[in-house]
């Protein structure tokens, strides 16, 4: 790799991981003083009430249950499996599968310290949830699966075009996740925004980690033929 490159996605991953700890505080304090960015919260749910509809609801479903505990995670193992075998290594599906668990684990540690409420229930279209809302584990894990997933195909490409329109797809998923939560009446506004910034905090390390490793491999297979090459002649 070249030391330019590295050092340019280094800070690229610096720069996501900062601004999702500096965005997740803001949501986190506009949470607890109920005020902030978390006064748009009923607006927005306000708003999604009056757009709901049989069609738009049934839709909605539908990508709730795409991203949702069970398909999720089965479509993450396809692809892990189907990717380790494509491509005869392990590394980027392992990476991917530990950034999932790794959002799984901190969303359920937050879930517990923050133990915010959801919506009422009376709103809620797809069975009733007791759970807490902050932050939302149906838009971190997509955010997880959709930005990792993106970063690690596209940053072995040297087509930059490709890598803008993967991730503008990305985005768009990602917001579609989020909306099927609101509009459903399972989360806030703001705890879909705390998941996209834990979410950009983790994509920032797995891309220093890929970095980091991308960047070493070379070097130690150089040494190793080095090695090789001057045994014969000691």
């Amino acid at each position: 790799m070249d030391p330019e490159d590295r050092r340019s996605l280094y800070r690229t991953a610096a720069t996501l991981a900062a601004t999702g700890v500096v965005l997740f505080i803001a949501t986190l304090i506009s949470v607890v003083q109920a005020d902030g960015l978390s006064a748009a919260d009923v607006p927005v749910r306000d708003w999604l009430l009056t757009l709901r509809s049989d069609t738009l609801t049934a839709v909605m479903i539908f990508l709730a249950i795409v991203f949702g505990p069970i398909a999720l995670p089965i479509i993450v193992l396809v692809v892990n499996v189907a990717w380790g075998f494509l491509a005869k290594h392990a590394w980027r599906p392992i990476l991917l599968a530990g950034a999932m668990l790794t959002g799984v684990i901190v969303s359920q540690i937050i879930l517990h310290i923050v133990r915010r409420s959801r919506p009422p229930v009376e709103q809620m279209l797809f069975g009733i949830d007791h759970t807490f809302s902050f932050p939302s584990g149906h838009v971190l894990g997509a955010c997880d699966f959709l930005l990792v997933g993106t970063f690690l195909i596209f940053s072995r490409r040297k087509n930059s075009r490709a890598a803008v329109f993967g991730f503008i797809g990305a985005g768009v998923g990602i917001i579609l996740a989020a909306l099927s939560r609101l509009y459903l009446g399972y989360h806030w506004l703001s705890d879909t925004l705390a998941s996209l910034s834990l979410s950009l905090v983790i994509l920032g390390a797995v891309i220093a980690l890929d970095t980091w490793r991308t960047a070493r491999i070379p070097g130690e297979r150089i040494t190793g033929e080095l090695s090789t090459a001057e045994t014969p002649n000691d």
